[in-house]
């Protein structure tokens, strides 16, 4: 047996409990792991609170969690991974949980702490396919909103060490960070055009939408094509002409095996990803709170 976070309905961060459930067996090209560390997206409270039952329907009891990291315990056929490696990667069946199968373990460098191991997994993926699709090249202006927040500062960090000039709009207790990072950051809100135009005089090549905050119809107008926009955010994207990247067959690849590498690059200082605080797994639920409150800045994570 193992202690697991579950719900049986949706609703509010309450409806989370934690419960004794049997602990899975890896099959073919699967590993089970003794979970360290399991990251908290906001993929996660869109599933418990019902938003995403249309996509992604619950069968009851759900453990929530897309990412985890931890020590292999057990193996099926063909894995990738051996019993008592540290590994990260995407889980199969719930990451709030003692244990957890994983079917494309990474190998974690023994530098990089359990804690930022687990949060690179999805955000980490999601920068790496947007930059892909994006198409932005070495010696041109990427635009990216909401790059205080977790796939926005991974993707502004990879765009810079590519040669990339980065104007990246955040919260003013933001600025100072992506500036250190390598960014030339402006302050989000009301006159942000303006101040994107004082930053940019050369134009803007790119935007990048990780904010959802309504930017899409000035973005286009900035960058004088709907085709270099992209968002990850904003459920408008249609009305404007503009790409909503969701991950496709070739970005998910790119994305995959860009995961390794991050976490190279996270373990040698490279690649800064704030985790602002951890919680024991009996906490989740003050965890997804915190979350839908905004509290945070950087991410949140599970220590079971």
């Amino acid at each position: 047996m193992s202690k697991a976070i579950t719900f049986s309905e949706y609703g509010p961060p309450e409806v989370l409990r934690l419960s004794e459930v049997t602990a899975a067996q890896p099959g073919p090209g699967q590993v089970r792991i003794r979970v360290r560390a399991a990251s908290v997206n906001p993929f996660d409270m869109k599933v418990r609170s019902g938003l995403m039952a249309g996509a992604v329907p619950a069968r009851f009891p759900v453990v929530p969690g897309l990412d985890a990291a931890g020590v292999v315990d057990a193996v099926g056929e063909g894995a990738g991974a051996a019993v008592g490696d540290e590994v990260l990667g995407a889980t199969v069946g719930g990451a709030y949980s003692e244990y957890a199968l994983l079917e494309r373990p990474v190998a974690k460098p023994a530098a990089l702490p359990w804690e930022v191991a687990a949060s690179l997994v999805t955000v980490g993926r999601t920068a790496a396919r947007v930059l892909a699709e994006s198409g932005v090249r070495q010696g041109q202006t990427l635009l990216v909103h909401g790059a205080g927040g977790s796939v926005g500062i991974i993707a502004a960090q990879l765009a810079v060490t590519r040669g990339i000039t980065v104007i990246a709009t955040v919260g003013e207790r933001d600025i100072e960070r992506l500036t250190e990072l390598g960014a030339t950051a402006v302050r989000y809100g009301d006159g942000w055009v303006g101040r994107v135009e004082a930053a940019a005089p050369q134009g803007v090549d790119f935007v990048l939408d990780a904010s959802g905050a309504g930017v899409l119809a000035d973005s286009v107008a900035l960058t004088g094509d709907s085709a270099h926009v992209l968002t990850i955010a904003d459920m408008s994207a249609a009305q404007h002409g503009v790409r909503f990247s969701a991950g496709s067959a070739g970005g998910a690849d790119q994305a995959e095996d860009a995961l390794p590498q991050l976490a190279a690059l996270a373990a040698e200082g490279r690649l800064t990803l704030p985790v602002w605080r951890t919680y024991p797994l009996a906490e989740a639920a003050t965890a997804h709170a915190d979350l839908e409150a905004r509290r945070n800045r950087g991410k949140a994570v599970l220590l079971p």
